[in-house]
């Protein structure tokens, strides 16, 4: 049987997007009566194990921003996602390991990610590029933002943190 790993609101409070282990992410529109996902993504290649929605769109700090959804997998990609209109916006896929972590900067304009084997990237959301890496020892679980976008921390299997500067 096939596992839901994550489930996230989005900033407004009316999607709700899940990410399971038969590689889709779903995402639904809980104001409406609609029993079926408003977009079922299937372009992952293997189980996707977590997913974050961009601090982007109506209801948040960022309401003139595109609302995007990232996706990351155990394919070693990390998706972004058009919620109006369900496309892949872009493909990050420079990792060579399974992706455990992704979380956007408060402006919405980057994105960490982090994998098995250590490797934390920083893309560029809107040009779609990496912009700086770091490789740790042992697996990332977790990679967040701290509210300046000037630091991204990094826990790993080997019992350490690691925090990173970032300057755009």
């Amino acid at each position: 049987m096939d596992e839901v790993n994550a489930v996230k609101w989005d900033p407004s409070g009316t999607l709700l997007a899940s990410c399971s282990d038969d590689y889709t992410a779903k995402v639904w529109n809980v104001a409406s009566e609609q029993a079926e996902p408003m977009y079922d993504f299937k372009d992952h290649k293997a189980e996707i194990y977590t997913l974050k929605w961009s601090p982007t769109g109506p209801g948040s700090m960022n309401p003139q921003k595109q609302k995007m959804l990232a996706t990351a997998s155990f394919d070693g990609s990390v998706r972004l996602w058009n919620v109006q209109d369900g496309t892949c916006i872009r493909v990050f896929s420079r990792h060579r390991d399974s992706v455990y972590s992704v979380a956007f900067s408060p402006s919405g304009d980057y994105l960490a990610s982090g994998s098995l084997a250590g490797q934390l990237y920083i893309w560029n959301v809107l040009e779609g590029v990496h912009v700086k890496s770091f490789k740790g020892k042992g697996d990332i679980f977790e990679v967040a933002w701290n509210v300046e976008e000037s630091r991204v921390a990094a826990c790993f299997s080997s019992n350490v943190v690691s925090v990173i500067d970032f300057k755009p």
